[in-house]
């Protein structure tokens, strides 16, 4: 039979490890317990906690999954389910209000610190523009196509109207591999190119183009920067 988490040391429990050594210092299926708050027989919430990490592979997948397929898990029930669904997208949220704090965007690593959450859980090939004005801080996000890159899905037209709409300065091009891997595609150099192009038409400088995917054991970096490659000329 399992051990009750009330049962253990104090210096054992969730709750008092992550108030006296903070969130970092506890596993996922920690952090995931005590949102659960309790277990079931046989089973405390720390190790249905673990159930749904490997469950569902990864905090990823995990973050993707709906109430029906959370409740699948057993020991999560419907309000279970409904905390986890609820913390996820309070995360997601939290992203998305650093966006709106006008981060400052001149580096790969900062766009990608700025990104990394939105797609993470995007199960598709997402290519999104970053509007920035002359100081290099940005203006908004704006998403342009979902699927595989190309030039039928990815035209300049799309690309630029809402940087003109926006009056940006520049644009910085960023999508996600689901796979993982972040290396560019011939259709990804492609389109970059086609896109740094138009953008010295139109005056609106094409900064980078940043792929995002996950990082790995013998690939520390979960992103790409085609500038940093040498595909945009200094």
């Amino acid at each position: 039979m399992a051990r009750r988490i009330k049962d253990r040391p104090a210096s054992e429990r969730p709750r008092e490890r992550l108030a006296e050594k903070g969130a970092d210092a506890l596993g996922n299926d920690e952090l995931i317990g005590i949102l659960l708050r309790t277990g079931l027989q046989g089973a405390n919430a720390v190790q249905v906690g673990q159930q749904l990490v490997d469950r569902f592979g990864s905090l990823t997948a995990l973050a993707r999954a709906s109430i029906d397929e959370l409740k699948t898990v057993r020991g999560v029930g419907r309000d279970k389910a409904v905390t986890l669904v609820a913390a996820f997208a309070l995360a997601r949220r939290m992203a998305r209000e650093l966006q709106r704090e006008a981060p400052l965007l001149d580096t790969p690593e900062a766009v990608a610190d700025l990104m990394r959450e939105d797609c993470r859980v995007r199960e598709v090939e997402t290519f999104q523009v970053l509007l920035l004005n002359t100081r290099r801080r940005l203006i908004q996000t704006a998403k342009i196509s979902d699927g595989t890159l190309d030039t039928l899905l990815v035209h300049p037209r799309e690309v630029f109207k809402p940087a003109i709409a926006a009056s940006a300065a520049a644009i910085i091009l960023i999508h996600n591999h689901p796979s993982g891997d972040p290396t560019p595609s011939e259709a990804d150099l492609r389109v970059t190119r086609d896109l740094i192009r138009a953008g010295q038409l139109l005056k609106i400088e094409v900064l980078d183009h940043v792929i995002l995917g996950r990082a790995t054991a013998d690939r520390p970096k979960d992103y790409v920067s085609l500038r940093e490659l040498g595909y945009f000329c200094s």
